[in-house]
């Protein structure tokens, strides 16, 4: 169900056009459907082992849950680690948004685990893009699962502030050594891969240089079989993502690689930060279907009430339950097709449209940032209907509501996307991408017949806001976000009525609010600027 739901929408998503790449609507149920075996038969039945035995720190080195060599080994053998990557680097050349439709279907049976495959699948890009001289070597074992990757910006006392990095990269003529301490890796360490690339920002610059010091390097665990100085000292306890080993790593004089330019490291890791983003969105958006899935058929089989003197009838003809099932459901679809719309602006920006380069910048935000809040409603509502069965560990629920939390912290929290959209893609760029988001999109309904009133109005608001001091917009950055959620969302349900009839009645459902989205959002605007 979950195959064909996404298959629809990516259908209707208009940029799938020119980014699929020859690929027709059989080659999309392939992929499709052989992702939803992988995500059934191998990645289901992992998270669930994952979630109980965690990773332990063994002798120095991090050990998996059980059974997950064979899982890597099943994704790497099918093409899913780096799928979109060019075929002279070792992918299969699948269409960006096919790649994340797919992974709609991977990500969601086993999150945690997707985790390590993200960061690998965004290195190799990344290499590619800044560094092809490394990424000839690099790429193509990355997307073998021969080697794997990470990110590593994050350091103990700088976080969200990236310019406060103190790791420090120092140049051997030859080479660089890093030294430093770097938190919150994920896959920093595992038994997948004999060799994991670490892509670190360190410090090249003097401090007071703040992001403008930064150059990213490639950290290679290992150099010629031999460890490279990166020392694991601890796994984080978590919430959530127990099948993830969230490692703080200490490097001391590792051999380092400098990947493009020295002092413009923050500018080389965009590539990878953007597919990381996008990912987050992926995620939500995966484990919404899950969820929606999940509510439906316990429903469908749970019998309560009804009439003393026969069956008791299927909990799904209780309006209520009923509701909530529709509601859950609602919020997948909407997530969909928010990272698929995400998905589709980004493939035209990386094929050199300027246009779609500004939306794309708008978008990402919102994928990951709704994308996030959806699935957590989403848990939240599969637990609700599964009652007291959803509160314990015999079911999913609660395990996906405890890892999605996660959603709207890492890769920039909430409040970081929200500044973002405010104060970088509205006022420091006057709008440009905003105007040409708003823009087609009311073309787009203008073909359905259908006016764009909260497009409109988002419009309005932001002219509004755009003519303010800058330093009285902070406090209503969150406000803007939701406000542009409202808008854009009431756009997407609206595709979905007119385009896509397995999801019409859930656009539908989502339209008959949007307004109180957007004039909830106009009141906590109002409130911080009052």
């Amino acid at each position: 169900m979950s195959a064909d739901l996404v298959a629809a929408i990516l259908a209707g998503t208009p940029g799938w056009g020119a980014a699929s790449g020859g690929f027709d609507e059989a080659d999309v149920r392939q992929v499709l459907d052989e992702a939803g075996r992988l995500a059934d038969e191998v990645l289901a039945p992992l998270a669930a082992v994952a979630d109980r035995e965690g990773c332990r720190l063994v002798d120095g080195r991090v050990r998996l849950p059980e059974g997950s060599g064979d899982a890597w080994r099943a994704l790497a053998e099918g093409g899913w680690i780096a799928p979109d990557l060019p075929e002279e680097l070792g992918g299969i050349g699948l269409p960006l948004p096919l790649t994340v439709a797919a992974g709609l279907l991977l990500e969601g049976a086993a999150m945690p685990f997707l985790m390590g495959v993200g960061a690998t699948r965004a290195a190799a890009h990344m290499l590619a893009a800044e560094a092809p001289d490394l990424a000839a070597d690099w790429a193509p074992a990355l997307a073998a699962g021969e080697r794997a990757a990470t990110i590593c910006i994050s350091e103990p006392d700088a976080g969200s502030d990236v310019g406060r990095i103190r790791t420090r990269a120092v140049s051997e003529g030859n080479g660089w050594r890093v030294t430093g301490t770097k938190c919150w890796i994920s896959f920093g360490d595992h038994d997948l891969t004999p060799v994991i690339g670490h892509m670190m920002l360190a410090r090249t610059g003097p401090a007071e240089a703040g992001t403008r010091g930064l150059s990213l390097f490639l950290v290679p665990s290992a150099v010629d079989g031999a460890p490279n100085g990166v020392t694991v000292e601890r796994i984080e306890e978590k919430m959530g993502l127990h099948g993830s080993p969230t490692c703080v790593l200490r490097f001391e004089g590792a051999a380092a690689t400098l990947i493009g330019e020295e002092g413009r490291g923050l500018p080389a890791l965009f590539t990878m930060i953007e597919l990381m983003r996008l990912q987050t969105g992926t995620q939500g958006a995966g484990v919404a279907l899950r969820a929606a899935a999940l509510a439906r058929r316990y429903a469908a089989e749970r019998r309560q009430g009804g009439r003393p003197d026969a069956a008791p009838p299927p909990i799904t003809e209780h309006p209520d339950v009923a509701r909530q099932c529709a509601e859950i459901g609602v919020r997948a679809v909407l997530a969909t097709a928010l990272t698929l719309e995400a998905a589709a602006t980004l493939a035209a920006a990386r094929a050199g449209d300027a246009a779609a380069q500004a939306e794309a910048s708008v978008l990402l935000p919102l994928a990951k940032t709704f994308g996030g809040e959806l699935a957590s409603e989403a848990a939240s509502g599969a637990v609700q209907v599964l009652g007291g069965a959803g509160y314990t560990r015999e079911w999913p629920a609660e395990r996906w509501l405890r890892d999605v939390r996660i959603l709207t912290i890492y890769e920039g929290t909430t409040g970081m996307q929200a500044q973002d959209l405010l104060l970088r893609r509205l006022v420091r760029e006057e709008g440009r991408g905003i105007a040409s988001l708003l823009g087609r999109l009311r073309a787009e309904a203008a073909g359905w017949g259908s006016g764009s009133p909260l497009l409109d109005r988002l419009d309005a608001l932001s002219d509004d806001l755009r003519a303010r001091p800058p330093a009285a917009l902070a406090a209503v950055a969150d406000g803007y976000l939701r406000a542009f959620w409202a808008a854009l969302s009431d756009h997407l349900a609206a595709r979905l009525a007119a385009t896509c009839p397995p999801a019409a009645a859930a656009g539908r459902w989502w339209r008959a609010t949007s307004a109180a989205r957007f004039d909830l959002a106009l009141a906590e605007i109002a409130r911080g600027v009052g």
